[in-house]
């Protein structure tokens, strides 16, 4: 039990840091000094920082996305993407470090599309893949493939996130909100039948 608590003050350490300043910011020596335990001790619960990071991440997905899209899982259309988009925004906004290591920062252990978003790889990407599909079946939204329209209904967002966080979108965090509400409206109109 004394490894697992290690393991977890290890853990923590490394996501604090990672969210505070950047996945850049996250070395072994630097998350054994502020878990308090010696640069061996974190090797040998994690063998190298890509293995800490991976552990890391997948935990912080896990929690962030454990009620994703859940509170408006019986709405209309309109009211699931509305609340899948506030849940998306809420993470790129709150964890900005956290969003960029997983959306842009290029590494091996990332999820590709299509494969991975098909069989359900990414936990964010699903529920909106479900959402689309509902509104598919319900007349919401013309047929076609629904993993492509699902990523064109998304990528819009992404990419003002993209601009929001890279300092080139220049509004009050309420006001590129509702800039990403209406940016989503309007890809859905096109979508629509």
């Amino acid at each position: 039990m004394v490894g697992n608590e290690t393991a977890g003050r290890i853990a923590a350490a490394a996501l604090a840091i990672l969210s505070a300043e950047g996945a850049e910011a996250v070395t072994m020596r630097r998350v054994a000094a502020e878990a308090g335990v010696t640069a061996m001790a974190t090797y040998r619960h994690y063998p190298n920082r890509e293995a800490l990071l991976r552990q890391v991440v997948d935990d912080a997905v896990a929690g962030l996305t454990r009620d994703w899209g859940k509170r408006n899982e019986t709405g209309s259309f309109e009211e699931r993407i509305d609340g899948l988009t506030d849940d998306f925004l809420n993470f790129a906004l709150g964890s900005p470090n956290l969003y960029r290591y997983l959306i842009t920062d290029r590494r091996e252990d990332v999820r590709r599309f299509p494969e991975d978003f098909r069989t359900g790889g990414s936990p964010t990407f699903i529920p909106v893949l479900r959402a689309v599909e509902q509104g598919m079946r319900d007349g919401a939204l013309r047929q076609d493939d629904p993993l492509e329209t699902t990523l064109a209904a998304t990528m819009s967002v992404v990419g003002l996130v993209q601009l929001y966080h890279g300092g080139r979108i220049n509004l009050p965090e309420k006001d590129f909100r509702e800039l990403c509400r209406r940016t989503m409206g309007r890809v859905l109109d096109g979508l629509r039948p």
